[in-house]
């Protein structure tokens, strides 16, 4: 995996030997950080040399792609400064969870890990145990692990994730507890390290940060106001991961729509996907997240034209009822939304469209929940992420009267997973017997004979054929339709949530032609 990273790790360790640390760490990022990064590998190095060993780290990811791909930044650091990879966090040196704080029952699953991992300290005392990501940017939080969690090292929030070399630095000469939370930042650091899961495709940030202030959300408060990185940061990223085998890349962002909106020179999300398909070898783009109230018509015209913008687009309603809507502080009413999704489907007619619904919001009645009914039959989403709504402390919605019966919620949960079930699977079926191109992820986890992959629609497809196949697009023959039911927990990635959350999920076999 160091080979897909092998020309910006190049340059950087070319920085880092020109490095002087007889004297003052400089004032200015990135080069700062680069000279944490040299005094933090002396002071692994020396931990190292006693233990007789390589030292190890396990990063552990908690909630979406944005955690997923700040991750990355952090295991890029780890093995800059001389951690080597573990994916066993009872065996590693250092431990760190990058948190969700979405729901509230994910806050409760780190505490048990931590738990856990307490047993573990005890037996490697040199061990660190680092926090980061939204569950610490909550005031209540950091000092409940202060009180009750004391053998925790290292703990910092989202705004600041680009220190974490210095953070480690402070730690290993301090040997104190290291707290280091901002309540906002308008910061954007480039040119550190990371690590990708993947050769072929990457996530890239192109803003940080959400000013929507959904009543249900709890995002804003922890990820701060929206800043959006320069376009020509971006485009070199895009140009770095293409050269170093990337082939699509996943624009990432609270609300891609509202890109560009705080940057010096103005620019819209439109404007960058024009610019970022000019890049040579990049075969495919994708983005999320897109918010409703925001996507333009600019942004349709260009999805309608471009020919590496994947045909998939991922569109949150959360409630079919306006009077829901508008308690939601979503900003759109039904009709609106309905329309908008006209003039998509008008302008780029094979597109896929997925989307976020929650049930049972506070003072939903059988008829604002039938107009959710009534969206979802019209529009015929491909998949959706259907959530039953639970309270989140320190969002406007938690303290909201009337609250929904558990039994109601249920009936109608299930009402309306039925029916996106049954569209799904009419939806998918229009695929069979085409040939489309796939682009290859993996061999299939359950047939080593068959490989994975993705259209350009995001559905999955399981076909023969052998690994070297992996990160290359391919033409396969389309065969059948398959349903399946995942329980998915967008809070903790590869555990089971309280909250009973479903994607229907619609995969394809097919054969390699």
């Amino acid at each position: 995996m160091r080979e897909q990273n092998r020309n910006k790790n190049q340059e950087i360790e070319e920085i880092l030997e020109q490095m002087d640390l007889s004297q003052p760490a400089p004032e200015t990022e990135p080069m700062r950080q680069y000279w944490f990064m040299k005094k933090a590998r002396e002071l692994v190095k020396e931990q190292s040399e006693k233990l007789g060993r390589p030292l190890t780290a396990c990063t552990t990811t908690f909630g979406c792609q944005m955690n997923a791909r700040d991750s990355e930044k952090l295991l890029g650091v780890l093995e800059q400064i001389g951690y080597q990879e573990e994916t066993n966090e009872e065996d590693a040196d250092f431990v760190i969870y990058n948190t969700c704080t979405v729901r509230e029952n994910a806050n409760m699953r780190v505490y048990g890990r931590l738990g856990q991992l307490n047993r573990v300290k005890k037996q490697k005392p040199h061990m660190l145990i680092g926090l980061c990501g939204c569950m610490m940017q909550e005031p209540e939080v950091v000092e409940k692990i202060k009180k009750s969690y004391r053998f925790v090292d290292l703990i910092f929030g989202t705004h600041n994730i680009y220190k974490f070399a210095e953070l480690i630095v402070t730690r290993l000469e301090s040997q104190r507890m290291v707290i280091d939370i901002w309540k906002d930042t308008d910061k954007i650091v480039e040119d550190l390290p990371s690590e990708r899961k993947f050769s072929f495709k990457s996530g890239v940030n192109i803003m940080f940060g959400c000013n929507n202030f959904c009543s249900y959300c709890i995002v804003p408060y922890v990820r701060g106001r929206e800043r959006s990185r320069n376009p020509e940061d971006i485009i070199r990223e895009i140009q770095g991961l293409v050269a170093d085998g990337v082939v699509e890349v996943m624009l990432l962002g609270q609300n891609v729509n509202s890109y560009g909106k705080t940057l010096e020179h103005p620019m819209t999300f439109a404007q960058l996907l024009t610019e970022i398909e000019k890049i040579e070898g990049l075969e495919r783009i994708r983005f999320m997240t897109s918010h409703p109230k925001d996507l333009s018509d600019e942004l349709i015209e260009v999805m309608k034209h471009s020919k590496k913008i994947c045909k998939h687009l991922h569109l949150p309603v959360q409630s079919g009822s306006t009077e829901i809507l508008k308690k939601m502080n979503r900003r759109y009413t039904k009709e609106q939304y309905l329309e908008l999704v006209r003039k998509i489907k008008e302008a780029v007619p094979d597109i896929s469209l997925t989307t976020d619904i929650i049930v049972g919001f506070p003072g939903e009645t059988e008829e604002d929940f039938l107009e959710t009914m009534d969206v979802v039959k019209k529009v015929r989403y491909d998949s959706a992420f259907t959530f039953i709504y639970s309270k989140r402390t320190g969002t406007p919605a938690a303290a909201m009267e009337n609250q929904v019966p558990e039994d109601v919620v249920k009936d109608r949960f299930d009402r309306l997973l039925k029916e996106v079930q049954s569209i799904s699977a009419e939806v998918c079926s229009v695929h069979e017997g085409t040939t489309q191109s796939v682009l290859v992820e993996a061999v299939n986890d359950h047939d080593p004979a068959l490989v994975t992959g993705r259209l350009s629609n995001n559905i999955l497809v399981h076909f023969p054929g052998e690994k070297e196949l992996i990160g290359k697009i391919v033409s396969v023959r389309l065969d059948a339709c398959k349903r399946i039911l995942l329980y998915w927990n967008p809070c903790i990635v590869g555990s089971f949530c309280d909250v009973i959350i479903f994607r229907f999920l619609s995969t394809i076999k097919g054969e390699f032609v």
